[in-house]
């Protein structure tokens, strides 16, 4: 892929909170922002918390625990896909993984080609529509992207949600 950008195009991501696509030529980007999905979760967080100020006979405990749950939680969804930051690209360089918010710095990483092995499409099977997923296969001898213990962390992940994706033979991080 290194020497023929153009293949970058044939890469799709299909994740919840993001969508668009940049001007520069040979580029894939995908950004953290709105689509129905957002804004189906935005308006049911926001129906939630309105109906819990409204609604007579609540608790006063549950009152509170579905404003700060919906209500802090749509406005944190809120602020995510208003930052407009990139959650995934394709270029020249390599691939940008874009961070999660709020620590979206501190997470993202570029993975230069050299150190890519494979690209790996896959979805995971949810009950209503599988998402799709690009995975990234590293050289073994490329320099990890995370700490050990998020290392760790993210092969329980991937254990839990994705038991098909093999985590011996490549490096994940």
């Amino acid at each position: 892929m290194k020497d023929c950008p153009e293949t970058a195009w044939a890469l799709t991501l299909a994740f919840g909170i993001i969508g668009g696509m940049p001007s520069e030529p040979f580029v894939y980007e995908a950004r953290y922002g709105w689509n129905r999905r957002t804004g189906l979760v935005i308006i049911a967080g926001l129906a939630f918390t309105v109906l819990a100020v409204a609604l007579p006979g609540m608790s006063l405990a549950m009152r509170i625990f579905v404003i700060v749950f919906f209500g802090g939680g749509a406005s944190f969804f809120l602020g995510v896909i208003c930052t407009h930051r990139v959650a995934f690209r394709v270029d020249a360089s390599g691939v940008t993984l874009g961070g999660m918010p709020p620590r979206y710095r501190a997470q993202t990483r570029l993975i230069p080609w050299a150190d890519i092995e494979k690209i790996i499409l896959w979805k995971q099977q949810l009950p209503v529509a599988p998402l799709p997923y690009v995975g990234l296969m590293r050289r073994k001898d490329a320099a990890p992207l995370a700490s050990p213990r998020a290392r760790r962390l993210g092969e329980i992940t991937a254990r839990a949600f994705a038991p098909q994706v093999s985590l011996s033979p490549p490096r994940w991080g």
